[in-house]
């Protein structure tokens, strides 16, 4: 039996796959879910069943994924950031948590953000804190969200302005 083999069978007592090269704390973890290599998921992050977090990513404690959720290769899911059940993150989706970001000074606590049930989010898209993403709402590849996006709406674009300067 190869190392690789043997890890499946321990992790399948548990009904999750986490691959030897991943570090997970969490123990909330639900069944048929797969951690792929590379992956940090911390202590109080809280996922569900048959999740597949590709290869990449970065769990922080105050996060919580819903079933059947897919989150592709090299996004970071931060404080305060909660997945609904179906779910779709595309590759090297950038959440962010905090609006006003300075190097060690953090604020007492950190912007909630919502992805609602069944909503998409195409790759490299970039989604400010505190935003809710409606059911079934599809955000397009690159696109900027800078504030709530309603049910079943199709977004995509950039909508940086300048607002001031330094």
């Amino acid at each position: 039996m190869t190392i690789e083999q043997n890890a499946n069978k321990i992790n399948a007592i548990n009904g999750y796959f986490i691959h030897r090269l991943a570090d997970v704390q969490s123990t909330s973890i639900g069944k048929e879910t797969k951690i792929w290599q590379y992956c940090v998921v911390l202590i109080n992050a809280k996922i569900g069943a048959n999740v597949n977090i590709c290869s990449h990513c970065f769990i922080e404690n105050d996060v919580t994924i819903g079933n059947n959720v897919t989150i592709k290769n090299g996004v970071y899911l931060f404080d305060g950031i909660a997945l609904e059940d179906d779910v779709f993150i595309g590759p090297n989706v950038t959440f962010t948590n905090d609006k006003n970001p300075r190097s060690k000074h953090y604020p007492s606590s950190f912007a909630k953000t919502l992805i609602k049930k069944g909503a998409s989010i195409g790759g490299g898209a970039v989604i400010l804190p505190g935003i809710k993403i409606g059911e079934n709402a599809l955000i397009g590849a690159g696109a900027i969200v800078t504030k709530d996006v309603p049910p079943n709406a199709v977004v995509y674009g950039n909508a940086a302005r300048l607002q001031s300067i330094l």
